[in-house]
């Protein structure tokens, strides 16, 4: 399977395990990830942007200082993005992070109907985490697997 291929899969598995969206940004160098991907509603994402969450969103804050995974119910959130994030369909979800070979990614995964299960949590981490590895050398990737992924990414954030 050629890496265009396993990114789209891997892409299309986390998609199913969190159906109220998410938002993974591969490859954060100080504030900035190579690769993002978001696959929330429209409307959050318009929200978030125009009210600049980014700055108090404790689940961007747990990802840029710890290695693992935290369902949101856990995190710190004096600001209440998680409860705005609730308000549209962002009910449950879990964080996921790590730095590898310098290289630090992170995930944001959601449900509207339920807590993410251990066994869910662990199946995303994985799926990162081969993200991670497709994705880590930049100049590795065939212009066409880069551009697909660019592609996505628009996709994914503005679909």
């Amino acid at each position: 399977m050629h890496e265009q291929d396993q990114i789209s899969t891997l892409l299309a598995r986390l998609h199913a395990a969190s159906p109220a969206g998410f938002a993974i940004a591969l490859h954060v160098r100080y504030t900035a990830p190579r690769y993002l991907f978001q696959s929330y509603r429209k409307d959050w994402l318009d929200t978030y942007s125009r009210e600049g969450l980014v700055l108090h969103d404790p689940v961007v804050r747990w990802g840029f200082s710890n290695d693992g995974t935290i369902r949101w119910n856990a995190l710190d959130d004096p600001s209440g993005v998680m409860k705005r994030a609730a308000a549209f369909g962002l009910g449950y979800g879990a964080v996921i992070a790590f730095l590898r070979n310098g290289s630090r990614s992170m995930a944001g995964c959601a449900r509207s109907d339920r807590e993410l299960t251990d066994d869910e949590i662990t199946e995303l981490k994985a799926i990162l985490e081969c993200l991670h590895d497709l994705t880590e050398r930049v100049e590795t990737l065939s212009p066409a697997v880069h551009m697909t992924l660019k592609q996505m990414s628009i996709y994914l954030t503005h679909g």
